[in-house]
């Protein structure tokens, strides 16, 4: 079984353009990640996915095998599975190039359910919701099956209930989600053949197309201080949690 890990890294995000190569400690977003991704154990290749010869440039003095793609491509998905089209492999891991906290003990969490179960077409991860995550527009929950499997996911608080969140937590009922994919390939060709679905564009949230298609995606849940760069200010949380924890 082969698994090949893949950050998409696209130039022109509406709220943050040119993130991926903001500084961070002075070292670009992207270099964080690549370098992030390399401590995993299962992966047998790292690539980054991009749009912009300044991020390919970046991105190969880190090491990482480098693809140009489409800047038309719509999501970070499509960009995955346009770099990894023609290669050979079992599985395709979406890391999102916005997760500079990223570690490869998460990534190999992640990858390990699609080795065991090779009926398995995804995975993602989540972990437990904090004070203030269920109310947050900015936090996408995900309500669980007693399988472990997504049943939904939004940033609404889900489940909408009268328990608190450590009750939530003990019942197995709900986590944080944490953005990152594994798809087995022939279900990645499928998920991008079909094009968004309106349940996804609803929520704002690519992965509920999945859920449409019919998908089981499996939920890992770990400990992870996950702090995404989605807008310049993200810069500045990201270098406290780092400055805390002696990076």
């Amino acid at each position: 079984m082969q698994a090949i890990g893949v950050i998409p890294a696209r130039f022109a995000s509406t709220r943050f353009p040119g993130k991926p190569l903001k500084l961070i400690q002075n070292r670009p977003l992207i270099q964080w990640v690549v370098e992030g991704a390399k401590q995993s154990r299962l992966l047998s290749k790292i690539l980054v996915a991009t749009d912009h010869p300044e991020i390919f440039a970046v991105a190969e003095r880190c090491g990482a095998a480098v693809v140009m793609t489409s800047p038309d491509l719509p999501t970070g998905s499509d960009r995955v599975f346009a770099a990894t089209r023609e290669m050979t492999a079992d599985v395709i891991v979406n890391i999102q190039g916005d997760e500079p906290l990223i570690k490869g003990s998460i990534i190999d969490a992640l990858v390990e359910p699609m080795l065991s179960d090779l009926t398995l077409p995804m995975a993602t991860l989540g972990r437990p919701l904090r004070p203030g995550d269920l109310e947050s527009p900015h936090t996408t929950k995900i309500a669980l099956n007693r399988r472990g499997e997504a049943l939904y996911f939004s940033r609404l608080p889900i489940p909408c209930s009268k328990l608190s969140i450590d009750a939530l937590g003990q019942k197995g009922l709900c986590l944080n989600h944490i953005g990152l994919y594994a798809f087995r390939k022939s279900f990645l060709a499928e998920f991008c053949a079909h094009g968004p679905t309106p349940l996804e564009l609803a929520e704002g949230l690519e992965q509920l197309r999945a859920l449409y298609l019919g998908a089981r995606i499996k939920v890992v849940e770990v400990d992870h201080l996950s702090v995404e760069v989605n807008v310049p200010d993200d810069v500045a949380r990201v270098e406290a949690v780092l400055k805390k924890v002696g990076q």
